[in-house]
């Protein structure tokens, strides 16, 4: 629990941090048509954030932040980048932009980081879209979108305590391996629902030791018998599994993770998952979404990583989204795991505390609801130049 006092402390430190983040310009959202309203939306565009002269130079250079960057001008190959996956869709698109944002603000190299983003094939807003957007948003970002089809997984996803868990999106991260370049062979995975307020160079330094696949904070004195069913925890040989660990198995959130994807592929560890969720299908042995399967998988055997990188949970249940505090400690990543999200109660006027600390970097520029005269956009059309493994990909 963390003191008033300590919250006030905080709050004015990110907002002192934020204060020079001018909106340079604002940048259309195209019609809202597309998601059932007649309100259209803006995102200020990003403030330009450049390297100092200590980061490692990328070969192909940026572009100038006029908007005409292509992301080849910065290959995926380059030994130089940090490579950061996040999904991208429309339900949390406020979310994904303000995560990228607060990356970008607090990274020593930001013009090295290469974004993998993954949108669902059938979002309401079409890829090509989500993607124009990201980029007026942040015209120098290198960034890729990938088109995740949502049949590859929509067969083994079972019902789950919330309906939000269930999205096809929520698996992207077990198909990562599939889906990014062959030569990515490390990556950080993160949620929509976070914002960085310390360096991401500092977590993609974490070494994975011995055969670890994944990294992240775990939590050894959670509850674990709560997250997997009474059969499950009945039954003799699938109740072992944990047994075959190196430790007892730790609660940890798939929401921030480092992983190792040459590790991750030779492992098979995409299919390792998939057996779990085909069992879920057939005898129901848990009652979350994608969290379970990736838990009786590394459950135990994972690189732990202080828990300052994912101070998870400020959504609150995945029922209620109460308001919660911050944990002991401090603090890298904020995390608004849960049913809660900031953006949400800000709105609606009934923010938690700890909402005002996502607030500052938060790009979202409603405008004025329209005339019915206005004349609305066109949906702009997609087509993807590549495809990998029931996956495609392009850039704009």
């Amino acid at each position: 629990m963390v003191l008033p006092g300590s919250i006030a402390a905080v709050a004015f430190l990110l907002i002192t941090l934020s204060a020079p983040l001018i909106c340079l310009g604002i940048r259309s959202f195209p019609s809202r048509t597309e998601l059932g309203s007649d309100r259209s939306f803006g995102f200020a565009e990003a403030p330009e954030y450049r390297n100092g002269v200590e980061c490692p130079v990328v070969n192909g250079g940026y572009g100038k932040g006029d908007g005409t960057t292509s992301c080849d001008a910065a290959p995926s190959c380059d030994a130089a980048l940090v490579h950061l996956a996040m999904t991208l869709d429309s339900e949390y698109l406020r979310g994904s932009m303000a995560a990228v944002h607060s990356v970008l603000r607090h990274a020593s190299c930001p013009e090295n980081l290469f974004f993998h983003l993954i949108a669902a094939e059938f979002d309401p807003v079409s890829p090509r879209v989500l993607t124009q957007l990201v980029r007026s948003t942040f015209p120098s970002l290198s960034f890729k979108v990938y088109i995740f089809r949502e049949d590859t997984v929509i067969n083994l996803i079972s019902s789950s305590i919330r309906t939000a868990l269930e999205n096809p999106l929520n698996y992207a991260r077990n198909y990562l391996g599939d889906i990014l370049d062959p030569c990515v062979d490390r990556v950080i995975y993160l949620d929509s629902d976070i914002v960085l307020v310390d360096d991401i160079y500092k977590l993609w330094n974490t070494t994975l030791t011995d055969s670890r696949v994944i990294g992240a904070p775990e939590y050894c004195h959670a509850n674990f018998t709560k997250y997997f069913t009474d059969g499950f925890w009945s039954d003799p040989v699938l109740s072992r599994v944990f047994g075959y660990k190196s430790k007892r198995p730790c609660y940890f959130n798939t929401g921030v993770m480092v992983m190792d994807l040459t590790k991750w592929r030779e492992g098979n560890y995409r299919r390792k998952i998939e057996n779990w969720m085909e069992l879920q299908r057939k005898r129901r042995i848990y009652e979350l979404g994608s969290l379970p399967p990736f838990l009786l998988v590394f459950g135990g055997n994972i690189e732990p990583i202080d828990h300052r990188w994912n101070q998870h949970g400020l959504g609150g249940d995945n029922v209620k989204g109460s308001c919660r505090s911050l944990h002991p400690g401090p603090v890298s990543l904020l995390h608004w795991s849960g049913k809660g999200k900031p953006w949400v109660r800000l709105d609606e006027k009934r923010p938690c505390p700890l909402d005002y600390l996502w607030e500052p970097y938060d790009l979202f520029k409603p405008s004025q609801i329209r005339g019915k005269h206005h004349q609305q956009q066109q949906p702009l059309g997609f087509s993807a130049t590549a495809s990998i493994i029931g996956y495609s990909s392009y850039f704009i």
